[in-house]
């Protein structure tokens, strides 16, 4: 059976007789799909791995890169296997050292003597994801603290050719692009003033389905902090007018919430470290598990992406303690979200708008079915009666977001058997994905009553679990 692409699956949605109109902007296709990937691997990994520097200068040798076991297929198997959909490298970091033979620079693996000067770890990395259903990403710092041309025009040309260089094809589709608002001093001291829309375009050229982050997008924002964690209202939509990556970044308070009423739709993507650095160093060890799933909780539950680092080491390899971490983490939360309570649950409540839309999309197990009810409905209630009463302690709730995020506030109730409705939970934004974690209740029905929207909700899932 052929598959229609997601694009044309969102535009038949969103056009079908009887939906809601799309309220204010909405995700492209490609940040759908980037929203569904819900976890990503980040590997910090080049000359600081081997000097155990955050920040290189720009000045360390071309031979200090010496992986002795570089293994880019054990990287994609760990993350596969840690339930990720895709890898994003620092193919150049601030240092200026290039992880592929760019053309624009010396300072790369060609002037190496890995691999004889002719390796090229975006390609062993690009061909690893490929081979286990993984998309390839890419961090190329404009920071260079190496080439003699940054604080110049110049520069900037030079830039968009590296950037050229990567998405030219030669390592298949690129699915994120990740520029750093890093603008420190080069070589001789310049600053460069950074061509912004010269990086867009290039990248908009070679890889239209590339999502591009920064502090303001245009794809996808940062969240404001590396302690993984989104704001617990965090609007999808920004207005990044007047504002840049780095210094001319919006306010902490606004990365991590968004805008309410943003101008376009640059959702949030939260990056952490899976170590206390970025790069790996000796002698550090992995967050607990505790703590990952603190993390999962307050990254993919507050409606954002979780882009988690785990870097290699020397070796050019994961070491075994932080790959036993994440299959540890992984088994967790396969553990606590494994058994859907709600599933076969009757739902009743405010009218749906149509037959199509009823309240049953909402139990279905199915992203792409939702309910909605009629335009002028800005505080429905929805009622789950559970197959059986049932104990649980998280609820995950799901807008159907290709017709744009609506629910600024809501509040859960449930009824036990023998008793009255008593709330348990309340928030604000709930967008792709929204995890409430509450004391252990047992019932044998919820009630979500949405208290404030932009315009009639449309929700995708409604679950219950218990993570005990």
């Amino acid at each position: 059976m052929r598959h229609l692409p997601l694009s044309f699956l969102f535009l038949l949605a969103a056009c079908s007789a009887g939906a809601p109109a799309p309220c204010g902007p909405v995700p492209s296709a490609a940040q759908m799909e980037w929203q569904r990937m819900e976890v990503n691997m980040f590997c910090h990994f080049g000359p600081n791995t081997f000097s155990g520097l955050e920040w290189g200068l720009g000045t360390e040798p071309e031979d200090l890169f010496a992986p002795t076991a570089l293994d880019c297929r054990q990287w994609a198997r760990t993350a596969a296997a840690a339930g990720m959909k895709g890898i994003i490298i620092t193919a150049k970091h601030h240092d200026g050292f290039c992880l592929w033979p760019n053309p624009e620079s010396t300072h790369t693996v060609a002037s190496s003597p890995w691999r004889d000067g002719r390796g090229d770890v975006l390609r062993e990395l690009s061909d690893a994801c490929r081979e286990y259903g993984l998309k390839f990403g890419v961090y190329i710092s404009p920071w260079d603290r190496f080439d003699p041309d940054y604080g110049s025009p110049a520069y900037n040309e030079k830039y968009a050719r590296t950037l050229r260089s990567v998405h030219d094809g030669r390592y298949g589709p690129v699915f994120e692009q990740w520029f750093d608002g890093a603008c420190g001093e080069g070589p001789d001291g310049r600053r460069q003033e950074y061509d912004w829309p010269l990086f867009h375009r290039t990248v908009r050229e070679l890889s239209p389905g590339a999502v591009m982050f920064s502090d303001v997008g245009p794809g996808c924002r940062w969240v404001g902090n590396e302690r993984g964690s989104a704001g617990e209202t965090n609007w999808s939509t920004l207005s990044p007018d007047g504002f840049e990556p780095g210094l001319g970044a919006p306010p902490v308070d606004t990365l991590q919430c968004g805008n309410k009423y943003g101008s376009a739709w640059i959702p949030a993507e939260t990056d952490v470290s899976l170590r206390p650095g970025w790069f790996w160093r000796p002698g550090e060890e992995p967050k607990s598990v505790d703590e990952l799933m603190r993390i999962y909780l307050e990254s993919v539950g507050r409606n954002s992406l979780l882009l988690l680092n785990v870097p290699p080491d020397t070796r050019g390899r994961i070491p075994e303690a932080d790959s036993l971490r994440l299959m540890e983490w992984k088994a967790r939360i396969d553990r606590e979200f494994s058994d859907n309570l709600a599933s076969g649950a009757s739902v009743g409540g405010t009218k749906a708008r149509a037959r199509r839309f009823r309240g049953s999309n909402l139990v279905d197990g199915d992203f792409d079915t939702f309910w909605a009810p009629a335009d002028g409905e800005l505080t429905p209630v929805l009622e789950l009666t559970l197959p059986a009463e049932a104990h649980f302690d998280r609820l995950v709730l799901q807008e159907y977001i290709p017709l744009g995020q609506r629910v600024a506030a809501f509040a859960v109730d449930a009824r036990p058997s023998s008793g009255e409705w008593q709330e348990i939970a309340s928030g604000t934004t709930i967008g792709y994905k929204r995890i409430l974690s509450f004391p252990p209740q047992s019932a044998e029905a919820i009630r979500i009553r949405i208290t404030s929207s932009k315009a009639c909700p449309v929700l995708s899932e409604v679950a219950l679990y218990n993570s005990q």
